[in-house]
């Protein structure tokens, strides 16, 4: 793997440590069902956007701890495919070597 392929699956799990923080924080005081705003978890370190997603949307899609909630069209060909797409987000799956640094990162 490349070194930039490196940072940039390392600065997707980033992103997904604070929002895994906020998740949990919202699905405790609010439940599951309710909706909160996420950064996206693109590899680009300069994205603010924010991605309405309820907590079990946020829980299900990280099940696999290779996969990532990304602003739509933000997905990253060259280390990961897009594996769902909605009209507020998709999720993409790190594939290769990427896929083994999101999963380290993800304590998996």
């Amino acid at each position: 793997m490349s070194e930039r392929e490196q940072r940039l699956a390392e600065n997707e799990a980033y992103f997904r440590d604070v929002n895994e923080r906020v998740q949990e924080h919202v699905e405790d005081v609010a439940g599951a069902h309710a909706t909160f705003n996420i950064l996206c978890e693109c590899s680009s370190m300069a994205c603010a956007e924010r991605i309405p997603v309820t907590a079990a949307e946020y829980e299900e899609a990280h099940r696999d701890p290779r996969q990532f909630i990304v602003a739509v069209g933000h997905v990253q060909f060259e280390i990961e495919e897009s594996v769902l797409q909605t009209d507020r987000f998709e999720i993409v799956r790190k594939h290769d070597e990427a896929g083994e640094v999101a999963a380290r990162a993800a304590g998996a």
